[in-house]
Protein backbone atom coordinates (compact mmCIF):
# COMPACT_ATOMS: atom_id res chain seq x y z
CA UNK A 1 0.00 0.00 0.00
CA UNK A 2 1.54 3.43 -0.93
CA UNK A 3 1.66 5.60 0.93
CA UNK A 4 0.17 8.74 1.12
CA UNK A 5 0.90 12.22 -0.15
CA UNK A 6 0.52 14.13 2.77
CA UNK A 7 -0.14 13.77 6.84
CA UNK A 8 -2.00 16.70 8.34
CA UNK A 9 -0.81 16.44 12.30
CA UNK A 10 -3.15 18.13 14.72
CA UNK A 11 -1.47 18.97 18.19
CA UNK A 12 -4.67 19.35 20.56
CA UNK A 13 -5.17 20.24 24.33
CA UNK A 14 -8.71 20.60 25.61
CA UNK A 15 -10.47 21.67 22.47
CA UNK A 16 -13.65 20.27 22.64
CA UNK A 17 -15.81 23.50 22.13
CA UNK A 18 -14.39 23.63 18.46
CA UNK A 19 -12.62 20.38 17.53
CA UNK A 20 -14.97 18.77 16.01
CA UNK A 21 -15.91 21.96 13.18
CA UNK A 22 -12.26 22.14 12.97
CA UNK A 23 -12.11 18.27 11.93
CA UNK A 24 -15.08 18.26 9.97
CA UNK A 25 -13.51 21.42 7.77
CA UNK A 26 -10.56 18.70 7.10
CA UNK A 27 -12.92 15.78 5.75
CA UNK A 28 -12.72 16.78 1.96
CA UNK A 29 -8.79 16.70 2.06
CA UNK A 30 -9.47 12.92 3.80
CA UNK A 31 -11.74 12.37 0.64
CA UNK A 32 -8.66 13.11 -1.51
CA UNK A 33 -6.23 10.59 0.30
CA UNK A 34 -4.81 13.20 2.88
CA UNK A 35 -3.87 11.22 6.41
CA UNK A 36 -5.13 13.22 9.48
CA UNK A 37 -3.37 12.63 12.83
CA UNK A 38 -4.75 14.00 16.07
CA UNK A 39 -2.05 13.91 18.91
CA UNK A 40 -3.62 14.70 22.38
CA UNK A 41 -1.74 15.77 25.31
CA UNK A 42 -4.13 14.34 27.76
CA UNK A 43 -6.84 16.52 27.52
CA UNK A 44 -9.45 16.19 30.59
CA UNK A 45 -12.70 17.19 28.17
CA UNK A 46 -12.96 14.74 25.85
CA UNK A 47 -11.30 15.85 22.88
CA UNK A 48 -9.96 12.91 21.90
CA UNK A 49 -13.06 11.01 22.30
CA UNK A 50 -14.29 14.11 19.81
CA UNK A 51 -11.95 13.77 17.61
CA UNK A 52 -11.63 9.67 17.16
CA UNK A 53 -14.48 9.72 14.59
CA UNK A 54 -13.17 12.11 12.46
CA UNK A 55 -9.44 11.58 12.46
CA UNK A 56 -7.54 8.71 10.71
CA UNK A 57 -5.81 8.34 14.35
CA UNK A 58 -6.08 9.86 17.63
CA UNK A 59 -3.05 9.10 19.73
CA UNK A 60 -2.52 10.12 23.22
CA UNK A 61 1.20 11.52 23.68
CA UNK A 62 3.41 13.32 26.45
CA UNK A 63 2.17 16.84 26.64
CA UNK A 64 3.76 19.84 25.18
CA UNK A 65 3.38 20.82 21.63
CA UNK A 66 6.66 19.87 20.09
CA UNK A 67 6.12 16.33 21.66
CA UNK A 68 2.48 15.83 20.16
CA UNK A 69 3.86 16.86 17.17
CA UNK A 70 6.58 14.34 17.50
CA UNK A 71 4.14 11.86 18.27
CA UNK A 72 1.85 12.85 15.60
CA UNK A 73 4.85 12.44 13.00
CA UNK A 74 6.23 9.43 13.88
CA UNK A 75 2.51 7.48 13.38
CA UNK A 76 1.84 8.90 10.18
CA UNK A 77 2.28 7.67 6.85
CA UNK A 78 2.50 10.75 4.87
CA UNK A 79 5.45 11.52 2.09
CA UNK A 80 4.84 14.88 3.27
CA UNK A 81 4.25 16.27 6.78
CA UNK A 82 1.75 19.52 7.72
CA UNK A 83 1.63 20.57 11.07
CA UNK A 84 -1.62 22.24 11.93
CA UNK A 85 -3.04 23.74 15.15
CA UNK A 86 -6.29 23.11 16.30
CA UNK A 87 -6.86 26.77 16.20
CA UNK A 88 -6.05 27.31 12.58
CA UNK A 89 -7.97 26.51 9.30
CA UNK A 90 -6.46 25.87 5.86
CA UNK A 91 -7.61 27.66 3.06
CA UNK A 92 -9.07 25.77 0.14
CA UNK A 93 -6.54 25.55 -1.74
CA UNK A 94 -4.13 24.33 0.10
CA UNK A 95 -3.52 20.98 -1.17
CA UNK A 96 -2.67 22.38 -4.81
CA UNK A 97 -0.65 24.56 -3.17
CA UNK A 98 1.51 22.76 -1.23
CA UNK A 99 1.42 20.09 -4.37
CA UNK A 100 2.71 22.99 -6.54
CA UNK A 101 5.77 23.76 -3.88
CA UNK A 102 7.20 20.17 -3.66
CA UNK A 103 6.86 19.40 -7.14
CA UNK A 104 8.86 22.62 -7.66
CA UNK A 105 11.36 21.02 -5.33
CA UNK A 106 10.75 22.99 -2.06
CA UNK A 107 11.84 20.56 1.26
CA UNK A 108 9.72 22.64 3.59
CA UNK A 109 7.56 25.67 3.60
CA UNK A 110 4.65 27.60 5.30
CA UNK A 111 1.18 29.61 4.34
CA UNK A 112 0.53 33.56 4.54
CA UNK A 113 -1.64 33.96 7.81
CA UNK A 114 -4.79 36.07 8.63
CA UNK A 115 -5.82 36.71 11.90
CA UNK A 116 -9.46 36.10 12.42
CA UNK A 117 -10.28 39.27 14.68
CA UNK A 118 -11.70 42.79 13.86
CA UNK A 119 -9.14 45.13 15.66
CA UNK A 120 -7.55 46.82 13.19
CA UNK A 121 -4.12 46.19 14.54
CA UNK A 122 -4.61 42.82 13.89
CA UNK A 123 -4.44 43.41 10.29
CA UNK A 124 -1.17 44.93 10.82
CA UNK A 125 0.89 41.88 12.78
CA UNK A 126 -0.72 39.54 9.82
CA UNK A 127 1.17 41.51 7.16
CA UNK A 128 4.15 41.65 9.94
CA UNK A 129 3.89 37.60 10.08
CA UNK A 130 4.57 37.41 6.63
CA UNK A 131 6.76 39.82 5.79
CA UNK A 132 9.10 38.72 8.49
CA UNK A 133 8.80 35.30 7.42
CA UNK A 134 9.54 36.20 3.72
CA UNK A 135 12.50 38.24 5.21
CA UNK A 136 14.30 36.01 7.58
CA UNK A 137 13.13 32.44 6.14
CA UNK A 138 11.73 31.77 9.87
CA UNK A 139 7.51 30.43 10.26
CA UNK A 140 5.48 30.38 12.88
CA UNK A 141 3.07 27.36 13.93
CA UNK A 142 0.29 29.55 13.32
CA UNK A 143 1.48 29.26 9.53
CA UNK A 144 1.02 25.74 8.62
CA UNK A 145 4.93 24.41 8.32
CA UNK A 146 5.16 21.74 6.22
CA UNK A 147 8.31 19.62 5.53
CA UNK A 148 9.06 16.41 3.43
CA UNK A 149 9.01 13.65 6.32
CA UNK A 150 13.19 12.41 5.52
CA UNK A 151 13.85 16.14 5.59
CA UNK A 152 11.95 16.27 8.97
CA UNK A 153 13.39 13.05 10.14
CA UNK A 154 17.19 14.22 9.38
CA UNK A 155 16.99 16.62 12.15
CA UNK A 156 15.45 15.46 14.92
CA UNK A 157 12.17 16.45 14.77
CA UNK A 158 10.92 18.74 16.29
CA UNK A 159 12.95 19.94 19.72
CA UNK A 160 11.24 19.42 22.55
CA UNK A 161 11.10 22.84 23.67
CA UNK A 162 8.30 24.29 25.76
CA UNK A 163 8.15 27.27 23.85
CA UNK A 164 9.73 28.61 20.73
CA UNK A 165 10.06 25.00 18.85
CA UNK A 166 8.47 26.40 15.47
CA UNK A 167 11.14 28.63 15.27
CA UNK A 168 14.18 26.08 16.22
CA UNK A 169 12.61 23.45 13.57
CA UNK A 170 12.58 26.63 10.84
CA UNK A 171 16.36 27.99 11.96
CA UNK A 172 17.63 24.21 11.54
CA UNK A 173 15.63 23.97 8.04
CA UNK A 174 16.53 27.20 6.90
CA UNK A 175 20.17 25.61 7.14
CA UNK A 176 19.24 23.49 4.26
CA UNK A 177 17.37 25.37 2.21
CA UNK A 178 14.85 28.58 2.05
CA UNK A 179 11.57 27.65 2.65
CA UNK A 180 8.42 27.91 0.08
CA UNK A 181 6.82 30.86 1.35
CA UNK A 182 2.79 30.36 -0.11
CA UNK A 183 0.70 33.08 -0.90
CA UNK A 184 -2.33 30.76 0.16
CA UNK A 185 -3.94 31.80 3.40
CA UNK A 186 -4.84 30.19 6.50
CA UNK A 187 -6.72 31.38 9.14
CA UNK A 188 -5.87 31.68 13.04
CA UNK A 189 -7.91 32.45 16.14
CA UNK A 190 -7.72 35.62 17.61
CA UNK A 191 -8.54 33.99 20.88
CA UNK A 192 -5.28 34.90 22.51
CA UNK A 193 -4.98 38.44 21.29
CA UNK A 194 -8.26 39.47 22.48
CA UNK A 195 -8.05 37.54 25.52
CA UNK A 196 -5.05 39.53 26.71
CA UNK A 197 -4.92 42.79 24.54
CA UNK A 198 -3.38 43.11 21.22
CA UNK A 199 -0.51 45.39 21.74
CA UNK A 200 0.10 43.71 24.92
CA UNK A 201 0.09 39.97 23.17
CA UNK A 202 2.23 42.22 20.50
CA UNK A 203 4.69 43.56 23.07
CA UNK A 204 5.16 40.53 25.01
CA UNK A 205 5.87 38.12 21.58
CA UNK A 206 8.56 41.08 20.88
CA UNK A 207 10.11 40.66 24.22
CA UNK A 208 9.89 36.74 24.48
CA UNK A 209 11.24 36.15 20.43
CA UNK A 210 14.63 39.01 21.86
CA UNK A 211 15.16 37.15 25.13
CA UNK A 212 14.91 33.49 22.93
CA UNK A 213 17.54 35.26 20.80
CA UNK A 214 19.69 36.17 23.64
CA UNK A 215 19.69 32.54 24.93
CA UNK A 216 17.14 32.85 27.87
CA UNK A 217 15.75 29.52 29.42
CA UNK A 218 12.88 28.13 27.33
CA UNK A 219 10.48 26.58 30.17
CA UNK A 220 11.14 30.29 31.70
CA UNK A 221 9.59 31.97 28.81
CA UNK A 222 6.75 29.54 28.68
CA UNK A 223 5.58 30.53 31.88
CA UNK A 224 6.11 34.31 30.99
CA UNK A 225 3.82 33.44 27.51
CA UNK A 226 1.45 31.78 29.82
CA UNK A 227 1.75 28.08 30.14
CA UNK A 228 1.29 26.07 32.97
CA UNK A 229 4.07 24.24 34.75
CA UNK A 230 3.07 20.11 34.69
CA UNK A 231 4.69 17.33 36.05
CA UNK A 232 5.62 15.66 32.93
CA UNK A 233 6.09 18.62 30.86
CA UNK A 234 7.80 22.24 31.82
CA UNK A 235 9.10 21.30 35.18
CA UNK A 236 10.92 18.24 33.62
CA UNK A 237 14.52 18.14 34.88
CA UNK A 238 16.96 19.85 33.83
CA UNK A 239 20.45 18.03 31.66
CA UNK A 240 23.25 19.59 31.63
CA UNK A 241 25.48 20.14 29.04
CA UNK A 242 29.05 19.40 29.04
CA UNK A 243 31.05 20.88 25.66
CA UNK A 244 34.64 19.50 25.31
CA UNK A 245 36.86 21.75 23.19
CA UNK A 246 40.01 22.27 22.49
CA UNK A 247 41.65 26.14 21.91
CA UNK A 248 41.93 27.23 18.42
CA UNK A 249 46.01 26.94 18.35
CA UNK A 250 47.48 26.27 14.73
CA UNK A 251 49.13 23.42 15.85
CA UNK A 252 47.54 22.20 18.07
CA UNK A 253 44.27 21.58 17.04
CA UNK A 254 42.41 19.48 14.50
CA UNK A 255 46.55 18.11 13.90
CA UNK A 256 45.02 15.34 11.49
CA UNK A 257 43.36 17.95 8.91
CA UNK A 258 46.42 19.82 8.86
CA UNK A 259 48.21 18.21 5.90
CA UNK A 260 45.35 18.68 3.82
CA UNK A 261 44.18 22.69 5.41
CA UNK A 262 47.26 23.75 6.72
CA UNK A 263 47.55 24.60 10.48
CA UNK A 264 46.13 27.84 10.44
CA UNK A 265 43.27 27.12 8.66
CA UNK A 266 42.68 23.29 10.71
CA UNK A 267 42.93 26.14 13.84
CA UNK A 268 39.90 28.66 12.21
CA UNK A 269 37.74 25.25 11.47
CA UNK A 270 38.15 24.73 15.13
CA UNK A 271 37.38 28.11 16.30
CA UNK A 272 33.69 27.52 14.46
CA UNK A 273 33.08 24.54 15.11
CA UNK A 274 33.30 25.21 18.46
CA UNK A 275 31.23 28.48 18.07
CA UNK A 276 28.16 26.42 16.47
CA UNK A 277 28.41 23.77 19.16
CA UNK A 278 28.01 25.84 21.81
CA UNK A 279 25.31 27.86 19.60
CA UNK A 280 23.26 24.74 19.70
CA UNK A 281 23.89 23.48 23.20
CA UNK A 282 22.16 26.90 24.56
CA UNK A 283 19.24 27.19 22.01
CA UNK A 284 18.13 23.38 22.81
CA UNK A 285 17.55 24.48 26.51
CA UNK A 286 17.58 21.18 28.54
CA UNK A 287 19.65 22.64 31.02
CA UNK A 288 23.35 24.70 31.99
CA UNK A 289 25.78 24.46 29.43
CA UNK A 290 29.37 24.07 30.55
CA UNK A 291 32.84 24.54 28.40
CA UNK A 292 35.59 22.24 29.54
CA UNK A 293 38.75 23.67 27.79
CA UNK A 294 41.74 22.22 26.46
CA UNK A 295 44.50 23.06 27.41
CA UNK A 296 43.34 25.72 29.69
CA UNK A 297 41.10 28.15 30.66
CA UNK A 298 42.98 31.13 30.16
CA UNK A 299 43.23 31.09 26.22
CA UNK A 300 41.62 34.24 25.04
CA UNK A 301 38.87 32.75 22.93
CA UNK A 302 37.56 30.83 25.98
CA UNK A 303 37.20 34.02 28.23
CA UNK A 304 35.47 35.82 25.44
CA UNK A 305 33.18 33.26 25.49
CA UNK A 306 32.67 33.26 29.42
CA UNK A 307 31.87 36.95 28.59
CA UNK A 308 29.49 36.90 26.36
CA UNK A 309 27.52 33.63 26.60
CA UNK A 310 27.78 33.49 30.17
CA UNK A 311 28.89 29.59 30.10
CA UNK A 312 30.61 28.15 32.93
CA UNK A 313 34.67 27.53 32.27
CA UNK A 314 36.31 24.44 33.57
CA UNK A 315 39.91 22.72 33.02
CA UNK A 316 39.92 19.32 30.77
CA UNK A 317 42.65 16.88 33.12
CA UNK A 318 45.74 15.78 31.25
CA UNK A 319 44.98 12.22 30.82
CA UNK A 320 43.78 10.28 27.97
CA UNK A 321 40.28 10.91 26.71
CA UNK A 322 38.73 7.90 28.72
CA UNK A 323 39.33 9.46 31.71
CA UNK A 324 39.03 12.26 30.95
CA UNK A 325 35.18 11.99 30.04
CA UNK A 326 34.65 9.63 33.30
CA UNK A 327 36.44 12.99 35.21
CA UNK A 328 33.58 15.17 34.00
CA UNK A 329 30.63 12.88 34.55
CA UNK A 330 32.19 12.24 38.23
CA UNK A 331 32.70 16.17 38.43
CA UNK A 332 28.92 16.82 38.01
CA UNK A 333 28.05 14.22 40.54
CA UNK A 334 24.07 12.22 40.57
CA UNK A 335 22.92 14.47 38.34
CA UNK A 336 22.19 13.63 34.47
CA UNK A 337 24.66 15.29 32.15
CA UNK A 338 24.93 15.14 28.03
CA UNK A 339 29.14 15.01 26.91
CA UNK A 340 29.72 16.26 23.47
CA UNK A 341 32.75 17.46 21.55
CA UNK A 342 32.56 20.42 19.13
CA UNK A 343 33.28 18.20 15.68
CA UNK A 344 29.78 17.83 14.70
CA UNK A 345 27.97 20.30 13.03
CA UNK A 346 25.28 18.24 11.54
CA UNK A 347 23.99 18.41 15.62
CA UNK A 348 21.03 20.06 15.93
CA UNK A 349 18.39 21.67 18.96
CA UNK A 350 16.31 18.84 18.35
CA UNK A 351 18.85 15.78 18.82
CA UNK A 352 20.21 17.91 22.21
CA UNK A 353 16.54 17.60 23.80
CA UNK A 354 16.11 13.85 22.46
CA UNK A 355 19.08 12.63 24.64
CA UNK A 356 18.04 14.46 26.90
CA UNK A 357 14.53 13.10 27.18
CA UNK A 358 15.73 9.57 27.13
CA UNK A 359 17.43 10.25 30.22
CA UNK A 360 14.32 11.85 31.75
CA UNK A 361 12.13 8.78 30.73
CA UNK A 362 14.56 6.48 32.34
CA UNK A 363 17.11 5.44 30.10
CA UNK A 364 21.11 4.99 31.81
CA UNK A 365 22.45 6.41 29.09
CA UNK A 366 21.72 7.97 25.75
CA UNK A 367 24.25 8.27 22.72
CA UNK A 368 24.73 10.26 19.14
CA UNK A 369 26.44 7.56 17.05
CA UNK A 370 28.64 8.56 14.54
CA UNK A 371 29.16 7.01 10.46
CA UNK A 372 32.73 5.50 11.35
CA UNK A 373 31.87 3.84 14.53
CA UNK A 374 32.56 6.01 17.84
CA UNK A 375 30.06 8.43 19.28
CA UNK A 376 29.94 12.07 19.55
CA UNK A 377 27.32 12.57 22.13
CA UNK A 378 27.21 10.32 25.55
CA UNK A 379 24.01 11.16 28.17
CA UNK A 380 24.44 9.66 31.52
CA UNK A 381 21.99 9.88 34.33
CA UNK A 382 25.34 9.39 37.02
CA UNK A 383 28.79 8.81 36.57
CA UNK A 384 29.72 5.27 34.83
CA UNK A 385 33.71 5.27 34.91
CA UNK A 386 33.68 1.90 33.69
CA UNK A 387 32.08 2.97 30.09
CA UNK A 388 35.20 4.59 29.69
CA UNK A 389 38.12 2.18 30.62
CA UNK A 390 40.23 -0.22 27.77
CA UNK A 391 38.15 1.74 24.85
CA UNK A 392 39.89 1.55 21.48
CA UNK A 393 39.43 5.57 20.80
CA UNK A 394 40.05 6.90 17.25
CA UNK A 395 38.99 3.35 15.99
CA UNK A 396 35.64 2.19 14.41
CA UNK A 397 35.39 -0.33 17.48
CA UNK A 398 34.40 2.48 19.90
CA UNK A 399 30.48 2.18 19.81
CA UNK A 400 30.71 -1.77 19.48
CA UNK A 401 33.00 -1.58 22.46
CA UNK A 402 30.57 0.34 24.61
CA UNK A 403 27.69 -1.39 24.02
CA UNK A 404 29.28 -4.49 24.73
CA UNK A 405 30.48 -2.65 28.26
CA UNK A 406 26.75 -1.17 28.80
CA UNK A 407 25.19 -4.90 28.51
CA UNK A 408 27.73 -5.88 30.87
CA UNK A 409 27.04 -3.25 33.69
CA UNK A 410 23.42 -3.95 32.52
CA UNK A 411 22.46 -0.56 32.23
CA UNK A 412 19.87 0.84 29.38
CA UNK A 413 20.14 2.71 26.88
CA UNK A 414 19.35 4.33 23.85
CA UNK A 415 20.67 5.40 20.53
CA UNK A 416 18.75 8.79 18.94
CA UNK A 417 20.59 9.46 16.66
CA UNK A 418 23.86 8.60 13.84
CA UNK A 419 25.86 11.85 12.47
CA UNK A 420 28.52 12.55 10.95
CA UNK A 421 31.73 14.56 12.42
CA UNK A 422 34.67 16.34 11.07
CA UNK A 423 37.74 14.19 11.47
CA UNK A 424 38.83 13.90 7.55
CA UNK A 425 39.98 15.82 4.75
CA UNK A 426 36.89 14.52 2.87
CA UNK A 427 34.46 15.71 6.01
CA UNK A 428 35.57 19.19 5.02
CA UNK A 429 34.29 19.34 2.27
CA UNK A 430 30.85 18.20 3.52
CA UNK A 431 31.37 21.25 6.16
CA UNK A 432 32.20 23.83 3.29
CA UNK A 433 28.37 22.46 1.70
CA UNK A 434 26.34 22.70 4.81
CA UNK A 435 28.15 26.54 4.94
CA UNK A 436 27.40 27.28 1.78
CA UNK A 437 23.79 25.97 1.98
CA UNK A 438 23.42 27.95 5.08
CA UNK A 439 24.47 31.40 3.25
CA UNK A 440 27.03 31.64 6.39
CA UNK A 441 30.96 31.99 6.46
CA UNK A 442 33.11 31.38 3.54
CA UNK A 443 34.97 28.44 2.91
CA UNK A 444 37.72 27.88 5.04
CA UNK A 445 40.08 26.93 1.73
CA UNK A 446 43.08 24.34 1.88
CA UNK A 447 46.82 24.24 1.62
CA UNK A 448 47.91 25.14 -1.90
Amino acid sequence: MLPPELSIIMPVLDEAPQIAARLRALQPLRAQGVELIVADGGSGDGTAQLAAPLADRVLVARRGRAAQMNAGAGASRGRTLLFLHADTALPAAALPALRQAIAGGADWGRFDVRIDGRHPLLRIVERMMNWRSRLSGIATGDQAIFVRREVFASLGGYPELPLMEDIALCAALKRRTAPACLRATVTTSARRWERHGVLRTILLMWRLRAAWFFGADPARLARRYGYLPHAAGLESAPVGVAVMAKAPLAGYTKTRLIPALGAKAAARLQRRLTLRTLATARAAGVGPVTLWCAPDARQRFFRALRRHCGVELRVQPELDLGARMAHIFEANGERPLLLIGTDCPALTPAHLAQAAQALRDGADAAFITTEDGGYFLVGLRGPHPELFAGIDWSTARVMTQTRSRLAALELRWREVAQLWDVDRAEDVARWQALQQAEGGLPSIGTRA
